[in-house]
Parts: structure tokens; sequence; C-alpha cells
């Protein structure tokens, strides 16, 4: 496939726009400047964000078309739950595609904010709208209480929306999600210890949906493993493709997860009094 059309010649790391030089162990491979149309073609050469476009652009067609069989949608009561949790796991990895896909765009600096802005908007969708059957369900007994924290976990996520989208760097991006993944962790405690309810097995599907997104993070930040071998991971292999991978993994165990808890409401009954 990548033969299908010959590329242009690609530029090392300090012949590339400035706004583009954000991770100085990956050496080579960085696309010229481009028009939407050259960025198109970009998908059938080899440079360095191929594997990010990909890593991220076949799982959101394989969710597109898959992830709707497998969610009872006739069998829930309240359908918008299945609407947001298919909603969330679609959107990171559309703005993502875009990001990857249309970042050296001849619109320079500008372009490359917004598709960022649309990036980072995506990965705090899936954290909204992903957690919000989790509540809803946890609190599932609890009308009042279920509907002040889906409330007050929007008001939380718009916070963090405004800085994931505003962020200049990766460390500040990554703790416009903390206050969100607190939310989530006093209900996880909530389930165990307290009188919230959900299936026995979702749980530690949420759990491991979380530490994937924690240690991908993580990983991108610290730039492993390009920082130790600068230039061997230019293409493949790399922290961010690394982190694409673990968000993927992220995303099936928020599905798996959600899938439990869809099938275990339907033969659950609060108990009166």
């Amino acid at each position: 496939m990548m033969g299908l059309y010959q590329g242009p010649r690609l530029l090392d790391f300090a012949k590339t726009p400035p706004h583009l030089q954000f991770n100085k162990y990956v050496l080579t491979g960085y696309r010229p400047v481009s028009t939407a149309q050259e960025c198109l073609r970009s998908l059938f050469y080899m440079h360095n964000e191929l594997g990010n476009i990909y890593t991220h652009g076949i799982p959101f067609l394989l969710f597109l078309v898959l992830l709707p069989l497998s969610i009872p949608w006739k069998e829930v009561d309240s359908t918008w739950i299945c609407v947001v949790h298919y909603l969330a796991c679609l959107c990171p990895t559309v703005g993502s595609v875009l990001y990857h896909l249309f970042m050296n765009h001849v619109g320079g600096e500008h372009v490359y904010d917004t598709l960022l802005s649309l990036d980072m908007f995506g990965v705090c969708l899936v954290n909204t709208l992903g957690a919000l059957p989790i509540i809803y369900i946890t609190l599932l007994c609890y009308p009042a209480v279920q509907q002040t924290a889906l409330l007050a976990y929007i008001l939380i996520s718009a916070h963090g929306i405004y800085y994931a989208t505003t962020a200049r760097t990766n460390i500040t991006r990554l703790k416009a999600f903390v206050w969100q993944a607190l939310f989530r962790f006093v209900l996880f405690l909530f389930r165990v210890y307290g009188n919230g309810v959900g299936s026995p097995n979702s749980l530690r599907f949420f759990i491991i949906m979380d530490a994937f997104a924690v240690l991908g993070g993580l990983v991108n930040i610290i730039q492993i493993p390009e920082r130790f071998s600068p230039g061997l991971f230019d293409n493949w292999g790399n922290s961010h493709q690394i982190m694409h991978v673990m968000v993927i993994c992220s995303i099936i165990y928020l599905h798996w997860g959600t899938m439990e808890d869809l099938n275990w409401i339907k033969s659950f009954q609060c108990p009166t009094g």
C-alpha cells in the first residue's frame, strides 16, 4: 500500500516548522508543509506520522461498525446511555486522525493549534461521555444524588475541556483530566464500600481502563523509548504510538465494563425502603 504514491522528500527535525518540533528524539521522516490534498496522499507513503494515523484510524472504522452490534439498544430503558457510550468510544479516534493527518497543513500554526484542540476535545469527550453511564448505574438507587452527580461531572468536565484544549504542554493537558479521574475513583469506592450498584464484573474493567489511560499519558510525556535511542523509533514504536495503542485498549475496557453494567441492569431492582 505504501508504494501506491511516491511521497515528497521528507525533512529532518531541524528543517521542519517550529510548531511541529515537539519531540526532539524523532529525528527524521517529517512531511513538508502540504495542501489538504497532499496531506490525504500521505496516507499512502511512509513518514513519521503514518503510524499515529493508522493506530487510531483503523480502530475508528472497527468501532464504527462493530460496537453497535454489541450494544443492547432495545433492552435498556434509558437509550441515551447507549448513545453516549457509542459516541464516547468514537470521539478520541476521530479528532486524533484529523490532527495527525493534517498537522502539516499550509495553514501553519493556526491550523495546527485548531487541530490539536480538536484532538484534545475528543479525549475530553471520551472521559466525559464514557463516565456518564458509570455514574448513572452506580447511583441508580439514589435518583436525586444521581442527577446531582451527573450535573457535577459535566461541570467538572467543562472545566477540563477548557484547560485541555488551551494547554501548551503535555503535562498541563494531563493535569486537566485529574479531577475527572478523582470523581470516577470516588464512584468506584462507593461501589466497593458504599451502597453503589453495578455489575460485580464491571469494576475491574473500569480500573484497567483508567490504568491504560494514565500509563499511556505518562509514556507520551516521558517520550520513551525514543529518548534512549533517538532516530531508531522515528516511524514505528515511538511513545506517541504506544500511547495510541493504550488509548484503544482503554476504550475497549470501557466498552466491556459498560456492557457488563448494561446487561446486569436488565435484571436488577433497587431494594425498597
